[in-house]
């Protein structure tokens, strides 16, 4: 029986462990070391219990400086919260230059990861110097701040794009619910008219990213040290039994 990767934390949507992905050479990651998700802020008490439950000890939080809701009283203690807004929002000039409407698909995707290289890498690090425990990495939908950082992970790991490409397409079923509990319009049509103005899928898209990148020589080059490097692995993979 296949385990469900998504979990039911009441308040988020878009929750799922990176565990049980094959990688290249048979291994699979393991289950509660890495959990992507929508904005924790909406959890509900029992949503915090149950992230706390699943062994979740850091919050790696992607948002922007002005995204941040007021603190929530319902947070458990324990947790630590490490801030690493990964836009840039000063470089106005690639954000001007990106073209209307791109960002938050997988169009930005390529451009943004040519372009900021070190703001990846600063996610990524602080992801490898993670307290003992369970990470939760998000952005505000869990989508595409969390879906880059998730491609740079899982390619780190050796599983295969095809997967990679998987996961970044359970988002939009995901958060049709949110958007219906918000009372905000469902942003997957906009998304696919602009793809198809492209002439592209999202699928289409995150594979040939995946395919054209080297994320080791790309993290290292942004500044991740070969320990954080190997540090990321073992926390996704788990420690490699020597032969013998």
């Amino acid at each position: 029986m296949t385990r469900d990767r998504h979990l039911d934390w009441d308040g988020c949507y878009n929750v799922r462990d990176l565990g049980g992905m094959r990688t290249a050479d048979d291994r699979e990651t393991r289950w509660g070391a890495v959990v992507r998700s929508d904005t924790p802020h909406r959890l509900t008490p029992a949503g915090w219990a149950a992230l706390a439950g699943y062994g979740i000890r850091t919050i790696v939080d992607l948002r922007n400086d002005g995204e941040h809701l007021p603190a929530v009283d319902d947070r458990p203690a324990g947790l630590t919260i490490v801030r690493v807004p990964l836009d840039d929002r000063a470089d106005t000039e690639f954000w001007n230059g990106l073209g209307e409407g791109v960002y938050g698909t997988p169009l930005y995707y390529r451009p943004f990861l040519e372009r900021k290289a070190e703001r990846c890498a600063a996610a990524v690090t602080a992801i490898a110097r993670a307290e003992p425990g369970g990470v939760l990495l998000h952005c505000v939908a869990g989508r595409d701040r969390t879906g880059l950082i998730t491609l740079l992970l899982l390619m780190l790991a050796g599983v295969a794009p095809g997967d990679i490409a998987s996961d970044y397409e359970l988002s939009t079923v995901r958060l049709r619910p949110l958007y219906a509990k918000l009372g905000e319009p469902d942003e997957a049509p906009r998304i696919q008219a602009l793809l198809d103005r492209a002439n592209t899928s999202a699928r289409e898209i995150i594979l040939s990213t995946v395919e054209s990148l080297d994320a080791e020589a790309y993290l290292r080059a942004g500044g991740v040290s070969d320990a954080d490097l190997a540090a990321v692995r073992t926390l996704i993979l788990g420690s490699v039994s020597p032969a013998g």
